[in-house]
């Protein structure tokens, strides 16, 4: 017979006539089935793919002896040689081939044989595995793309043609550009409407379809850790083929059964039971989600029988060990919306009836809707769920029947496919409509025990949802629902075209339903019948059992109080100070709601393992009332330091949301969801690496750490991403401390548990969270928070006195900003709580301890029976300032407070704050380290928080924020942006600490107030009553000691007996003393510094110090007493510890100097070899930059502090105290602690030139900073000791010779080479001086050191080349040869005398240095050209950097007056000139003429605007007149001069309107459209530009709108832009332009308007300060 049913020759390629013969021959089927197949092109590839299969043909098939099942012609392919991974076709007849015959017991009748090609037939139908289908199909496409998506229209036709064999097809769609991306979302009907018949359309959607899967399992591989040659040799032992599967779920009906003989039964049940031995035989398997593949030999016979004839399997020896992962399927009779399945998982296999209470699985696939009629559909869907639920409430079983798994023998056996479903409530309709139809009299019992369908939508690998579901029905048959009945069903079948009504009885045997009256044997039937009744009664006795047993009393558990110790680390409450991290996988949209407590805890951090997440799921349920940023694991990865990336990513101020396995919305496929496969080659170190940077203890403290894995669905993949995240976490954390694991229910638990004792080799239980409901978590995690300080609804002041809320939104994302509300402090849950009363003592405590102030300071004072708040006698000024009766002189204004540290000046600016919180929004800058820009735009944001149209006054306090008026730049430009009226928006309150405040005041040109360290006696008086106020309340209030000192007026008296009582019994040699004195020192020379809480108490030994079992303050006592612990935000919240005020740190470091003997050099190298100090833990960075700072850093006047000093105080403290070896013992190990950083090197270095002039050393230091970084700054140290060697060697040389002159030469000649390095480097480096504080916000500058280092260095050398001898005297020859020499006129072997050898030395040295020399003057006129640039179009950033300009401008006019006298003659050295020489050349006119200008430093554009506010008109005629002279006698005038030419026309008409030497108008027009033809518009001429601005902007009565000029002044406008920048911009961000023309109404010359004039009629209009005053500056070489 398999002879006789096996294919044609040539079927399998695919002819349609090979089809139709063996349709004619070895099958039943009606002529109307052959006309369309022959119609609709059915090819040998899908004989069987039409959706409406003949029922005959599908009867008669299984009727059939010969056959068990007809597969589709992709079986009849050629077979795998498992020996070497091919085969070769051979005959039907062939020994190697496995044939099952005809005898429906289905043993075999010939045995398995060795051979290279073992093939399993049946019924003459060849089924070859399907991983050689596999790789036969994914072969054909290798070149192409990996995804079908990519490829392009030519290699679909290609395809089409070479694998499908349909050429015609090919050409129709490649003339619709049909490319990959068209094709895998095209339907049936779509081709049918392209003109593709049936069969080919078919044929084209099933391959599409099974290659998808192909080059997906291609990509993923098996899910299991085993080799990949085990795991193809494991899928290639599948008899699978993926069209049989879905197309013919009917072979294993239940209606297939009721119409067969009934001793087909037993052949099957035995045939299962085979499968069902072999799948379980394996004793090895320890986990009970892996369970053994089945043997592909027991699908089709006994191996025992095989082994009998000593048959052999070595092919097959290893595929009985490999394992495939099974998936748990939802919890029984349990509704969980939630659950979902993941496409190819495999379900557990089938099993017969075990205890009764645990279900029995079925599983069906059906067709879809191209495949069958939906009421085709619905028939087989309700005859399936019928038929099983009649068999399982007779059996007395629980049971579920699921649709969209694959079923029967086989591989593939129980994997989750999917089912596309027309719509869900048409399957509850029909179950509902037709359960009375098959049930009859027992359909309400039948309602009761079956339950309603429950429908499971499928994902993709990496969690991204599907358009398939799976489809479940649970039958529960409680004892007291159907006591002894027996249940038959009615099922309808068509015979000879008629329908009819068969009544059946099922029963579960083994792994199947089976209707026990489809026996044809009556006697048979009626003692089936007779046995079953004695059956039944059995079954229901064991099953009231089993039930009553299972109603014991549930076990109680202790989840809540394991989740209550877990979450708060075995706290009381969720501490907001502990940073959690949460991992979580896909989460059902139906259980979002109860995710509700990550928006109310504080979330550091999320690794989203959901691609679709910020779509529908968990991130986009959070980012409705939070902020959270949307990050990448490779932006972790970087090489930038720790800070630098916490910056970056906003790290502590907002949630990092992390997408480990990219997002389904990401367009660019570097950040899309990978297979596991994928994702381990290519993100898994990804992973990693972000992993080792969040568990940095630079970053995140794992005191404070919590990890919580939240696993909303199983975990069975022991690849998969969130098993190797966890994994990572461990192996970096060293463990599961910080980590806990809420589960989603019992099965999910079980699975992980699994997973990581296979993995990680530790019992996760104690860490898990299993039996709470998601809603029981919530709400616990919510209970367990921390009582909120802060009211939950806030509000903000608004227009008309009315007010906004603040949502949590919006504050979230200022993050620089800490707001004070309306409402702050009231109706806040902390004020309902019992410990509230405690609350309000701690934060007095540690307010009057030395604690910050905090807005529940004043809150407390204004309740009743409270004294007020002590208002400071200044309070009032600052009041005023604020508002003022009158109005504001500008939209954004600075006022400045200035105060001692320590003496309450940012307490002062706080009250007054809290008391205008309803008339101005009010915030606090809380990030020191923020930029300007982005403080800018969040003080913008909160002027128009809840009302977009209008604006409200902020108020915003900045505590010593040294670049206030870069700040206040950046507000208004970022107002103009948002086209804010310019009205009053934003108060800068400065509170600015300085040792001399009334000093600073004076000198601001600010609104300003001050404060000093001594209290009226107003002020004493309100202190002393405030004392007795805290007597009533407190123990022990004398220990405030902060309090006290104000209280005693800040006596130093008061102070130094305080610290000497309390350090009486210190022991310098213990680690507790230690520590006191590293912390004062500190807080004595770096104002705002601390230490970690960790770090302290890890220095003195404390260990376990998160579970509190032993505290800093005991260890410390008594000298905790002078100590204060707060809450610190630098890179997240933490404890630090400081003193309590800086003047007790100053006096314990006096104490341990005289009592002890411990002096500031040896504190400060104890300091350097501490090695804890600069481990990784939280605050080490800020520790090593305050360290670093107070070794380097030193003050400045104009920066705020008391004195100008050359090194760091610390420096300068130890060389008073010690002398300069313990300084040079300080540096050397501070190079050797800080060894990468170049900024103490090259402060050893300025040590050793300007301290010890030991130039040797201090060069050796200086490079040595120079190879660790070269900047501007360190480049001029460089320069600088070259040039004091320079000086040190001419102050002690008697007199001048060759040998000094060389040596001379040459320092100077490295002086000025490092000077240049210097000038080009401060065009590119960091605009911070190196040797400034680093973690400060230092104002920004532009260093010219290196000009003036080099005008210095020139300025030596040319006053030693007039030394020379034969330069030295006074006849006035000699001096116009060495002029004439440094003019590079004369050559210096000119100077040659025979009869003087000293003299020949001298030259001799001259000409090895001449080309150095003669470049002298040259340079200097460039570098005066820059200053003069420099200084006259720019201004400084801050009125504070004008001290130290002016400084500059001294020094540059100074040597430029130096440099004048040397190269220009004096007036009566001109006139004697002319005497001798009556008639001088045209050439030497001009060049006098040039002098004169030069000298009057009048001949440059910058040197021009300068004679605005210099120059009387006379003077500026007689300047006007020698320009005059050289334009007119030059034939070929130069750019400069016509520029400069045009501007001394203009100039002369500012200062003297009337003078009758000008220019007309349109002759300067035309001079100028002239020379802006000549140079066009890409030229750095910024001047010319410019002055087409000043002459040529437009006007509506314009007289010159023919000229070029005026039609083009846009693009001139540009270009002057676009040229200033190219010139200036690196001076941008120290410095900012000054203004120094306006155009006015008029015509001509008389609109121009010179910014003295404009300035002059403000002061008229009473400005109480000259607005000029800030423009207008010295002149640089005055």
């Amino acid at each position: 017979m398999a002879e006789n049913t096996s294919s044609p020759e040539g079927a399998e390629s695919g002819k349609k006539e090979h089809v139709q013969q063996w349709l004619q021959s070895s099958c039943t089927v009606s002529q109307q089935y052959m006309d369309l197949s022959n119609n609709e092109d059915v090819v040998g590839t899908h004989p069987y793919s039409g959706p409406k299969e003949d029922k005959l043909v599908r009867e008669k098939r299984a009727e059939s002896p010969t056959c068990l099942s007809v597969k589709s012609d992709n079986s009849m392919d050629r077979p795998v040689n498992f020996s070497r991974g091919r085969g070769t076709r051979d005959g039907a007849d062939s020994p190697s081939y496995l044939s099952m015959k005809s005898d429906r017991t289905m043993d075999l009748h010939e045995g398995v044989k060795r051979s290279d090609t073992t093939v399993l037939s049946i019924g003459g139908v060849h089924a070859v595995p399907a991983e050689h289908h596999r790789q036969n199909r994914v072969d054909e496409v290798n070149k192409f793309p990996e995804k079908i998506e990519d490829w392009s229209k030519e290699q679909v036709k290609k395809w089409l043609i070479s694998s499908l064999k349909l050429p015609e097809v090919a050409e129709k769609l490649y003339d619709q550009e049909v490319s990959g991306a068209c094709l895998v979302i095209l339907e049936l009907k779509d081709l049918t409407y392209l003109g593709v018949t049936f069969g080919p359309a078919k044929q084209i959607i099933i391959n599409v379809e099974m290659l998808r899967n192909d080059l997906e399992y291609e990509g993923c591989g098996m899910r299991s850790p085993m080799s990949d040659l085990s795991t193809r040799i494991h899928e290639g032992l599948r008899l699978k083929d993926e069209s049989d599967s879905v197309m013919k779920p009917q072979e294993e009906t239940l209606f297939d059964d009721s119409v067969k003989s009934m001793s087909m039964a037993p052949s099957l049940r035995s045939s299962w039971t085979s499968v069902e031995e072999l799948r379980y035989s394996d004793s090895d398997i320890a986990s009970p989600f892996q369970l053994p593949m089945a043997d592909p030999i027991g699908l089709c016979g006994n191996v025992e029988d095989a082994a009998r004839k000593g048959e052999t399997f070595d092919n097959f020896g290893t595929a009985h060990n490999l394992v495939k992962q099974i998936s748990t399927t939802r919890s029984f009779d349990k509704n969980d919306p939630a659950f979902t399945y993941t496409q190819n998982d495999f379900l557990p296999a089938e099993a017969s009836p075990s205890n009764l209470i645990d279900p029995v699985h079925e599983y069906k696939l059906l067709p879809d809707t191209e495949e069958a009629s939906v009421k085709e559909i619905m028939d087989q869907f309700k005859q399936f769920v019928f038929c099983f639920s009649a068999a399982c409430m007779n059996s007395r079983t629980n049971g579920t029947i699921h649709f969209g798994v694959l079923g029967g023998p086989g591989l593939r056996h129980g994997q989750v496919v999917g089912q596309k479903i027309p719509s869900l409530n048409i399957y509850t309709e029909e179950f509902d409509l037709h359960l009375k139809q098959h049930f009859g009299e027992n359909s309400n019992i039948a309602r009761a025990c079956i339950r309603p369908p429950k429908f499971f939508q499928v994902q993709r690998l990496g969690g991204v949802s599907s358009d398939k579901w799976v489809i479940e029905v649970d039958v529960v048959p409680t004892y007291s629902q159907i006591q002894e009945k027996i249940f038959y069903t009615s099922i309808k079948s068509e015979q000879n075209g008629k329908e009819c009504i068969t009544e059946c009885l099922f029963l579960r045997q083994g792994p199947k339903s089976i209707n026990i009256l489809a026996d044809d044997n009556p006697r048979n039937l009626q003692e089936k019948l007779r046995s079953l009744t004695e059956e039944v009664k059995s079954w229901s006795l064991a099953r009231k059992s089993k039930e009553e047993s299972n109603c014991q009393q549930p076990i109680q558990n202790h989840q809540g109080q394991r989740l209550k110790q877990l979450i708060t680390h075995g706290r009381d409450t969720l501490e907001n100070a502990l940073q959690v991290i949460v991992v979580t996988n896909k989460c059902h949209p139906s259980q979002l709601e109860y995710l509700g407590f990550m928006k109310e805890i504080k979330l550091f951090a999320v690794l989203e393992f959901d691609p679709e997440s910020e779509v529908n799921g968990t991130c986009r349920f959070y980012r409705k009332d939070r902020i959270a940023n949307l990050h990448y694991p490779r932006m972790y990865n970087t090489n930038d330091s720790v800070s630098t990336v916490i910056g970056r990513l906003n790290l502590f101020k907002q949630t990092s949301w992390v997408f480990c396995n990219g997002r389904a919305n990401e367009d660019s496929e570097t950040d899309k969801p990978f297979s596991t496969s994928d994702w381990l080659k290519k993100r898994a170190g990804e992973i990693s690496d972000m992993i080792s940077f969040l568990c940095n203890p630079d970053v995140l403290s794992k005191d404070r750490l919590l990890v919580v894995f939240m696993l909303h669905s199983g975990v069975t993949d022991i690849s998969s991403p969130i098993l190797e995240t966890f994994c990572a976490i461990y192996r970096t954390l060293e463990g599961e401390d910080n980590m806990l694991c809420i589960c989603k229910d019992t099965n999910v638990f079980s699975q992980w548990r699994e997973m990581i004792n296979t993995r990680c080799k530790v019992d996760i239980t104690s860490r898990c969270i299993y039996e709470l409901s998601l809603n029981e978590i919530d709400c616990t995690i919510r209970k367990m928070k921390e009582p909120q300080t802060r009211s939950s609804r806030r509000y903000l002041p608004s227009s008309g006195s009315s007010s906004v809320l603040l949502s949590k939104r919006d504050e979230e994302l200022m993050t620089v900003l800490d707001i004070l509300c309306e409402n702050e402090c009231e109706n806040t849950e902390i004020e309902t709580k019992d410990t509230f009363e405690e609350f309000q003592t701690n934060v007095e405590k540690d307010f009057y301890r030395g604690g910050q102030v905090r807005w529940w300071n004043f809150y407390f004072s204004e309740q009743p029976g409270c004294l007020p708040f002590i208002r400071r006698d200044k309070y009032e000024d600052l009041h005023n300032l604020i508002t003022p009766t009158g109005r504001y002189t500008s939209p954004c204004v600075i006022i400045n407070l200035f105060h001692p540290p320590g003496c309450g000046g940012t307490t002062l600016a706080m009250h007054v704050l809290w008391n205008l919180r309803r008339k101005f929004r009010c915030a606090v800058l809380k990030n020191t380290m923020a930029q300007n820009n982005e403080i800018a735009v969040q003080v913008t944001h909160l002027l128009t928080c809840g009302n977009e149209t209008q604006s409200t006054p902020v108020l915003l306090l900045v505590d010593n924020w040294e670049d206030v008026e870069d700040l206040q730049r950046c507000i208004l430009s970022a107002a103009n942006e948002r086209k804010k009226p310019d009205t009053l928006m934003v108060i800068i309150l400065n509170c600015e600490r300085s040792q001399d405040p009334a000093e600073r005041s004076r000198n601001s040109r600010l609104d300003t107030v001050y404060i000093t360290n001594k209290l009226s006696t107003k002020e004493q008086r309100f202190f002393e009553v405030k004392l007795k106020e805290l007597k009533g309340h407190h123990e022990k209030p004398e220990t405030f000691y902060a309090f006290m000192i104000m209280t005693n007026n800040f006596s130093e008296k008061y102070i130094e007996n305080i610290v000497c009582n309390t350090l009486k019994d210190l022991d310098t040699s213990r680690k507790e003393g230690q520590l006191l004195s590293l912390l004062s020192l500190l807080n004595t020379y770096v104002n705002g510094s601390y230490m970690s809480l960790s770090l302290c108490e890890e220095f003195v030994g404390i260990r376990n110090a998160l579970w509190g079992k032993e505290t800093l303050e005991d260890k410390m006592n008594p000298y905790s007493t002078l100590l204060i612990q707060f809450n610190t935000e630098e890179h997240g919240t933490y404890r630090a510890v400081r003193f309590l005020h800086p003047m007790i740190a100053s006096n314990c470091l006096k104490v341990l100097n005289k009592t002890y003997g411990l002096q500031l050099g040896e504190i400060t190298t104890n300091m350097l070899h501490c090695d804890l100090m600069y481990k990784s833990g939280m605050g080490k960075d800020i520790l090593v930059q305050n360290i670093q700072s107070m070794l380097i850093t030193r003050q400045r006047k104009e920066l705020g502090d008391d004195r100008d000093t050359l090194f760091s105080p610390l420096i300068e403290d130890i060389q008073t105290e010690e002398g300069t070896s313990q300084i040079k013992e300080v540096l050397v190990k501070a190079t050797q602690r800080f060894d990468k950083n170049a900024t103490v090197p090259q402060a050893l270095a300025r040590h050793f030139y300007l301290k010890e002039k030991d130039f040797e050393s201090a060069l050796h230091w200086a490079k040595d900073a120079q190879q660790k970084r070269y900047n501007s700054y360190i480049a001029d140290t460089l320069g600088q000791v070259y040039k004091s060697h320079l000086k040190n060697d001419i102050e002690h040389a008697e007199e001048l010779t060759p040998e000094g002159l060389d040596k001379c030469l040459k320092l100077a000649f490295k002086a000025i080479r490092a000077f240049k390095d210097s000038q080009e480097l401060a065009k590119k480096d960091d605009s911070t001086d190196s040797l400034d504080l680093p973690n400060r916000k230092r104002q920004r500058t532009y260093n010219t050191s290196g000009y003036v280092g080099e005008m210095e260095v020139s300025i030596i050398i040319l006053d030693i080349i007039k030394d020379i001898p034969f330069f030295h005297n006074s006849e006035e020859h000699q001096r116009d040869r060495m002029l004439q020499f440094l003019k590079n006129n004369l050559s210096v072997s000119d100077f040659h005398e025979p009869s003087n050898s000293t003299n020949d030395k001298f030259i001799a040295v001259l000409s090895h240095h001449e080309k150095f020399l003669v470049s002298l003057k040259t340079r200097l006129k460039e570098i005066f050209s820059f200053f003069e640039n420099y200084f006259t179009y720019f201004k400084p950033r801050s009125i504070e950097k004008e001290t130290a300009e002016d400084r500059n401008k001294r020094k540059v006019s100074e040597h430029f007056k130096k440099y004048m006298h040397i190269f220009c003659a004096s007036g009566e050295e001109r006139d004697s000139e002319r005497l001798r020489k009556p008639k001088l050349s045209l050439r030497q006119e001009i060049e006098e003429q040039r002098s004169y200008l030069e000298q009057k430093r009048a001949d440059s554009f910058a040197g021009l605007l300068q004679c605005l506010n210099e120059k009387s008109g006379s003077q500026m005629e007689f300047i006007f007149k020698k320009w005059e002279f050289i334009f007119h006698n030059l034939t070929r005038i130069p750019m400069a001069d016509r520029i400069n030419f045009i501007l001394a026309n203009i100039v002369l008409h500012s200062i003297k309107p009337n003078s009758t030497m000008l220019r007309r108008y349109e002759e300067l027009v035309s001079l100028l459209n002239e020379a802006l033809q000549e140079e066009g518009t890409h030229s750095n001429w910024t001047e010319l530009y410019y002055l087409s601005m000043l002459l040529m902007w437009p006007r509506k009565d314009n007289m010159l709108e023919s000229t070029t000029t005026f039609k083009n002044i846009g693009t001139y406008v540009t270009s002057t832009k676009k040229s200033f920048h190219r010139r200036f911009s690196h001076m941008f961000p120290a410095k900012s332009c000054i203004a120094h023309f306006y155009l006015g109404k008029s015509r001509g010359l008389r609109r121009i308007v010179h910014k003295g004039q404009f300035d002059l009629c403000l002061n008229k209009e009473g400005s109480h300060k000259q607005a000029s005053y800030k423009d207008r500056y010295p002149h640089p070489h005055q």
